[in-house]
C-alpha cells in the first residue's frame, strides 16, 4: 500500500522528467551527432508519444478531480437534506409524543404487535396491566407463553387468518376460576411490508363486559382494573386450563370429594401422558419403532376412579377437543425438546387418538399447523388415529379431516379395523398410512380360525393398496409368532411393552 501511494505521488514527476530527457536526447542528436534521418525520426516519435501520454494523464487527472468535486457536492447536498429531514422528523416526533403516550400509557384498549412466528414485538400499558406481567415477560416472548395455552389454542384459527392477510374480529367469553364471566372484543389487524407480505398483526382487545354480565359472586364495582388478576390466574402455566377442564364435569364423577381429588392430582402432576411401544415384526426389515400416546390419571390405577371413567365424562361434556389439543401441544413440545432438529433421528412416529368432536372441529388443523411451526417439528412425526366406527358413521368428515392434517405433513391411521366389517371400500376416498387391526380379533386369532382368516385377509389387502398393518392387544409370544408368519408389519400390546411415562425417551420391551 505504501509503494502504491509513493508511486501515485512521484508518478507525474517521472513522466515529466521522461519527456524532458527525450527532448534533450533529440536536440543533442540533431546538432552534435551525425546520426541518420531514421534515428532522428525515431527519437521524434518517442518524444511525440511521451507528450501525448503526459497530456492524457493530465486530462484524466482533471476529469477525476471534476468527478470527485461533483461527488463531494452531491454528498454535501445529501447530508444537508438528511439533516433537514432528521430535524423535521424530530419535530414531528416531539409533536406526536403526547399522542403516542396516550396509546402507550393511557388508552384502555389492550394493544400488542405479534410477528409471523408468534412473538410479541410491542405491547402497551393496558395490555401489560391486564396480564399483570412485567415487560420482560411479554416483549419478545411467544404469545402462547404470554396468553397461555388455552387461549392461544382457541384463537388459532383467527391467528392463521391474520397471518394470511385478513382482518379478523371476534368476541370471547372469559370464564374465570372464581366463576366470574367477562367478555372481550378482539380485533386482529395484519401488518404488511413494502412488498405486500404480511409481517405480523396487531391484536386489539377491549373489555366489553356489561354490569349485568358479571356473575353475582363478584359485582362489577369490585372488578380490578383490566381484570388483571383473574385473567392472569386463568391464562398461565396451563394449570388453570386443566382446572377448568376438570371442574366442568367434576360434579358428575363420584361426588365433590372425588372431584377435588382429581384437581389435586392434576396439581401434583398426576395427569400426564404415557406412551406404548409399537414394534416392527419383520426381522431385518429396518423399520422403525413407533409409540402410541396414552392419557392417564393416576387415580385410575389406584382405584379412586373406575378405569376409563375420565374419557366418557369428557365426551359427555364436549371437552374432548380441548383434551386432544392439550395432548398435541404437550407431545409436540416433548418431541421438540428431545429432538432439536425437528424430527426424531430414528424416524419414530407418535400415534395420537382423536375424538369424533375433534374430527369435526374446523379449527383443529389450523391449531395443529401453528403448533408444529411454533416448535419447529415436522408433521411426519405425528400420526392421528381414527376409529373404524367413526369412518363408518361420518366418512365425509373423516376424509376431510384426513386431507387437512396430511396437508400439515401428518399421517393417518385407522384403529379398531375389522371389528364390525371390512371397510376397504370406504378408505379409497382418502389416504391412510396404517391399519390397526382390532384387538378383539387379535386376541382370538389363535383360538378361532375365522378370526385368523380375517387378520390374514386384512393384511393381504392392505399390502396390495400400500398400507402398513399394526396388530393391537398382542399378549404373548405365540401370537407374535403367528403375526410374523402372516406378515403383519407391527405389533402393540402388553406382550410387546407396557405403557411408560412419556418422559422416558425409549421404552424398553417387557417381553
Amino acid at each position: 500500500m505504501q509503494l502504491h501511494n509513493i508511486f501515485r505521488v512521484v508518478g507525474p514527476f517521472i513522466s515529466a522528467l521522461a519527456v524532458i530527457a527525450t527532448s534533450a536526447a533529440l536536440v543533442f542528436a540533431i546538432y552534435y551527432t551525425e546520426l541518420g534521418m531514421q534515428w532522428i525520426t525515431f527519437l521524434a516519435g518517442i518524444l511525440v508519444a511521451a507528450i501525448l501520454a503526459e497530456a492524457t494523464r493530465v486530462s484524466r487527472a482533471e476529469w477525476v478531480a471534476i468527478r470527485r468535486t461533483a461527488q463531494l457536492a452531491a454528498t454535501k447536498d445529501k447530508l444537508e437534506r438528511e439533516t433537514r429531514l432528521r430535524k423535521s422528523a424530530e419535530e414531528k416526533i416531539a409533536d406526536i409524543s403526547p399522542r403516542l403516550q396516550l396509546i402507550d400509557e393511557v388508552l384502555p384498549t389492550m394493544v400488542a404487535l405479534v410477528d409471523v412466528e408468534g412473538h410479541c414485538l410491542y405491547h402497551n400499558r393496558a395490555f401489560m396491566d391486564w396480564l399483570r406481567l412485567q415487560p420482560e415477560k411479554i416483549h419478545g416472548r411467544h404469545m402462547r407463553e404470554v396468553l397461555g395455552t388455552k387461549v392461544y389454542q382457541e384463537t388459532a384459527t383467527a391467528v392463521r387468518q391474520s397471518l394470511n392477510g385478513q382482518a379478523v374480529h371476534y368476541e370471547r367469553a372469559q370464564q374465570m376460576p372464581n366463576g366470574s364471566a367477562y367478555r372481550l372484543s378482539v380485533d386482529h389487524l395484519p401488518q404488511f411490508t413494502e412488498d405486500g407480505k404480511v409481517s405480523g398483526f396487531y391484536m386489539l382487545m377491549n373489555d366489553i363486559t356489561a354490569p349485568g354480565d358479571v356473575m353475582s359472586g363478584q359485582p362489577a364495582t369490585q372488578r380490578p382494573t383490566h381484570n388483571a388478576a383473574h385473567l392472569n390466574a386463568y391464562l398461565h402455566d396451563g394449570k388453570a386450563s386443566q382446572d377448568l377442564f376438570v371442574a366442568s364435569f367434576s360434579e358428575q364423577v363420584s361426588g365433590q370429594k372425588d372431584a377435588n381429588r382429581i384437581i389435586a392430582a392434576i396439581e401434583k402432576g398426576d395427569f400426564h401422558l404415557f406412551c406404548q411401544l409399537i414394534t416392527p415384526l419383520a426381522t431385518g426389515s429396518g423399520a422403525t419403532e413407533h409409540y402410541e400416546i396414552l392419557v392417564r390419571l393416576a387415580e385410575e390405577e389406584e382405584g379412586m376412579m373406575p378405569p376409563g371413567a375420565f374419557f366418557p365424562l369428557a365426551e359427555k361434556y364436549g371437552l374432548m377437543p380441548q383434551l386432544d389439543r392439550w395432548v398435541v401441544q404437550h407431545v409436540t413440545e416433548w418431541v421438540a425438546l428431545q429432538n432439536p432438529q425437528g424430527w426424531p433421528q430414528d424416524g419414530s412416529i407418535f400415534f395420537i387418538n382423536v375424538s369424533s368432536a375433534t374430527i369435526t372441529d374446523p379449527g383443529f388443523p389450523e391449531f395443529l399447523q401453528l403448533t408444529l411451526l411454533e416448535h419447529g417439528i415436522t408433521g411426519a412425526a405425528l400420526c392421528f388415529e381414527i376409529t373404524g366406527s367413526e369412518l363408518s358413521a361420518r366418512s365425509a368428515d373423516v376424509a376431510e379431516f384426513s386431507r387437512r392434517v396430511r396437508q400439515c405433513g401428518c399421517r393417518v391411521a385407522l384403529s379398531g379395523f375389522g371389528r364390525e366389517q371390512i371397510l376397504f371400500d370406504l378408505i379409497r376416498g382418502f389416504q391412510v398410512d396404517f391399519l390397526k387391526i382390532d384387538g378383539s380379533i387379535v386376541l382370538n386369532m389363535l383360538r378361532d380360525h375365522l378370526y385368523l382368516a380375517r387378520v390374514t385377509a386384512i393384511d393381504r389387502v392392505a399390502k396390495k393398496i400400500g398400507v402398513r398393518t399394526i396388530a393391537e392387544l398382542v399378549e404373548n409370544e405365540e401370537t407374535i409368532a403367528k403375526l410374523k408368519e402372516i406378515g403383519i408389519d407391527f405389533a402393540q400390546g402388553f406382550g410387546i411393552s407396557r405403557p411408560h411415562p412419556l418422559s422416558i425417551q425409549t421404552p424398553t420391551s417387557d417381553t
